[in-house]
């Protein structure tokens, strides 16, 4: 696992900022999942293989990034699910196919389950042929799985939203077969300004920082609006870094910075990069012109040189410029002037 996962994944693991992320997506910032209701599950898939001798000796393990369960009231009714997210530090071009074998996985295991805890309860009694055979009940419900992507990346999502896209130009009616699947992205490109304040949590700076980091002046704008960002954070300082590159310095006994002043800094290095850069471009054109201004004039002189030898030795132009050692460019260039 890279620094870029390791953070990420370090980051989303607390509940507070995992609830944060749904109840932004799902709720639209209204707080109805508590982070206190959430409870870590163990990340690993295994994909069991299948086949004959050619087949996979051994189970394929997936690990997911973060994923939590979940029982809460709702709508006056008691909820049960399963809540994942995938932090990306870059477009993925498989991710419907990805996040789809993920919770494929995670429903397979819940069957495995329910099968396992009949079987050790021995309560199969009254079940009929096909019931004992699968070993799930016609009772036995399985839990939602609700799998976010989290981008941690400044640009905008140009990937695959949904398997169908990933096929090439189909029969409609084949289509129609063919279960779609479509991931939930949240790419903070892709946030309105307005809709930050939905986010409870450092998440709103964060994401914020991500989208205008590559807009300095506007960034500078955002950090200075919100409050947060003069206390934020280890965790979410390791994220901007890693994922974005933001240099912010942390002092090693600070558990938490003032960006503002990491920005005028941002700004500062910024201001002198453009002028290093202004700088050494200013040089070269000067010494493009020096050179182009040193060529005219050695050219000019070969040139007075020649006519000399063809006026006062009587000598033709070629013979004037093989004694001169004159190079066949430079002939080239100068044959025009000499009459």
């Amino acid at each position: 696992m890279g620094l870029k996962d390791t953070v990420t994944t370090k980051y989303m693991g607390q509940n507070r900022i995992f609830a944060d992320v749904f109840n932004y997506y799902i709720y639209g910032g209204e707080q109805v999942i508590d982070p206190d209701s959430l409870e870590e599950l163990d990340t690993r898939e295994v994909d069991v293989p299948y086949g004959g001798k050619d087949g996979a000796k051994q189970p394929v393990q997936r690990t997911r990034d973060v994923i939590k369960s979940l029982v809460a009231m709702m709508d006056r009714r008691t909820a049960y699910l399963l809540l994942a997210v995938e932090a990306q530090s870059h477009v993925h071009n498989a991710m419907p196919v990805r996040n789809m074998v993920y919770d494929a996985l995670q429903y397979a295991k819940q069957v495995s389950n329910a099968a396992a805890s009949h079987k050790r309860s021995g309560d199969y009694k009254g079940a009929d042929g096909d019931e004992y055979l699968s070993g799930f009940m016609k009772q036995d419900r399985l839990l939602p799985v609700v799998t976010l992507v989290l981008c941690f990346f400044a640009k905008e999502w140009d990937g695959p939203m949904s398997l169908h896209e990933m096929f090439g130009e189909q029969d409609a009616r084949i289509l129609a077969l063919v279960p779609d699947y479509k991931i939930n992205l949240v790419a903070p490109a892709s946030i309105k300004d307005g809709d930050f304040g939905k986010f409870r949590t450092s998440l709103r700076e964060v994401l914020s920082f991500i989208k205008y980091s590559q807009d300095a002046d506007r960034l500078g704008e955002v950090v200075e609006a919100d409050e947060g960002f003069q206390h934020l954070g280890r965790a979410e300082v390791d994220v901007l870094n890693a994922c974005i590159g933001a240099n912010i310095e942390m002092e090693k006994d600070k558990e938490e910075t003032n960006v503002c002043l990491a920005i005028e800094e941002m700004k500062r290095r910024a201001a002198e990069k453009a002028a290093a850069e202004a700088a050494a471009e200013a040089a070269k054109e000067t010494a493009e012109k020096d050179r182009i201004a040193a060529e005219k004039d050695r050219m000019s002189t070969l040139l007075k040189n020649i006519k000399n030898l063809m006026e006062k030795a009587g000598w033709s132009a070629e013979h004037s410029m093989d004694m001169l050692d004159v190079s066949e460019g430079d002939r080239k260039e100068l044959q025009p002037y000499i009459s």
